[in-house]
């Protein structure tokens, strides 16, 4: 537990540090935008992560010349305040920004239960917010009108992890599902186990834990009793971590073990080492998708994971990669209006259709993207690989998983 308190420690600090003071006004020149993300609490890896997909965007714009709206060009700017991965306090902070900070627009905090308290903010303010880490299906069910999320739902990711085991050899024939007392997982876990028992897989075990829970151990045992063929977690960082040492710990043995969330991280493979090896995880976005994007940014996704890797120093993750697509939903968008009006460029939104680096960003009458889908990475020999589906793997399944002494 040493190494993971330490990551977590140093994830926090790093994401404190870099966070501005108080939110900037918007003015004549600058188009800003309010963002509530976790710098603190359980979820502060995963808000430093969309941090750094903002902030990308932002520089890059600005080193190309800004945004043009109706013949004039705009710098962009984006204000933060650490909603402490509380979801009333990201509410809170969305309220303030627009009211106090006055700013133009709101980019997405971290996680569905930030995104759906401060979707009720942005309807009642009637102010648009784009967001990519918030997949929950329950924030679009509402009849909200100026939340828009750029991610594929949260009951479909674990689907392609799924599909890709049944078409390995053994396919697996039975499953253990267990997520987090929280929207997202609790979505991940039913989709899941919507798509097993569809496709003649028997659930063999199927439970949930507190969201902030440190001990998973009665979960592993009773998933260690149930042998299933295959495990999965609906979850966050934290909790892949914690099942995933406990499942080494009882020698926990499956032919396939993913997590919706965390494996991705380089966090993950600092903290597990080799035990990471083997662990599959659905993904919103791979470096080897091949999209051609629409001009004003990056058009590949190789070309993206490059140029981020240069100014970071990793790989970026799906997390990194969805936070950039959200603010170009609204490049594309206030492009379209020609006007920086609320109303108009929740408008232009509502119709936008359009492909990137990150794949189509479009819409339902709910806000959500269901038009993208989703791939499934693995980590093999510490390196994380896209390997299905056929059309964006760089890398054949490594199934099933051998004993934990061979990893």
């Amino acid at each position: 537990m040493k190494s993971i308190r330490f990551l977590v420690c140093a994830a926090l600090a790093a994401t404190c540090a870099n966070l501005p003071g108080p939110a900037a006004r918007a003015d004549d020149n600058t188009i800003t935008f309010g963002a509530a993300l976790a710098a603190t609490g359980r979820d502060a890896r995963e808000g430093a992560l969309t941090k750094e997909g903002y902030d990308f965007w932002a520089d890059y714009v600005n080193a190309h010349g800004g945004i043009k709206v109706a013949g004039k060009t705009y710098k962009v700017a984006i204000s933060y305040a650490d909603d402490e991965t509380n979801a009333q306090t990201s509410a809170r902070l969305v309220e303030k920004f627009v009211n106090e900070d006055h700013v133009n627009f709101l980019l997405g905090p971290y996680g569905s239960a930030a995104s759906f308290a401060a979707a009720a903010v942005t309807e009642r303010l009637k102010v648009p917010m784009v967001e990519g880490n918030g997949s929950s299906e329950k924030i679009f069910n509402q009849g909200f009108h100026y939340i828009f999320a750029v991610l594929s739902p949260a009951p479909r990711y674990l689907e392609g992890v799924l599909d890709m085991a049944l078409h390995q050899r053994p396919a697996p024939q039975t499953v253990a599902i267990v997520a987090a007392n929280d929207l997202f997982s609790l979505e991940v876990a039913s989709g899941a186990r919507n798509y097993a028992v569809a496709h003649h897989m028997q659930v063999v075990y199927d439970n949930k834990y507190p969201a902030d829970t440190t001990d998973v151990s009665s979960i592993v045992t009773g998933i260690k009793a149930a042998n299933p063929d295959l495990i999965l977690n609906g979850g966050h960082l934290q909790d892949a971590l914690l099942l995933h040492k406990a499942f080494k710990e009882q020698n926990v043995l499956a032919k396939a073990y993913a997590y919706s969330v965390g494996h991705d991280t380089l966090d993950f493979r600092k903290a597990l080492g080799a035990d990471a090896n083997y662990v599959f995880g659905g993904t919103q976005w791979s470096p080897t998708a091949v999209y051609h994007g629409a001009p004003g940014f990056i058009s590949s996704s190789r070309e993206y994971a490059k140029e981020f890797q240069a100014k970071y120093g990793h790989v970026p993750d799906y997390h990194n990669a969805e936070s950039t697509a959200t603010c170009l939903a609204f490049q594309y968008a206030i492009e379209a209006a020609g006007s920086l009006d609320p109303q108009k460029v929740r408008d232009a939104l509502a119709k936008l259709d359009v492909v990137t680096f990150y794949g189509i960003l479009k819409f339902d009458s709910r806000g959500i993207n269901v038009y993208k889908p989703m791939a499934v990475n693995q980590i093999q020999h510490g390196d994380l690989v896209t390997v299905w589906p056929h059309a964006v793997q760089d890398a054949q399944p490594m199934y099933p998983t051998p004993d934990w002494p061979k990893r």
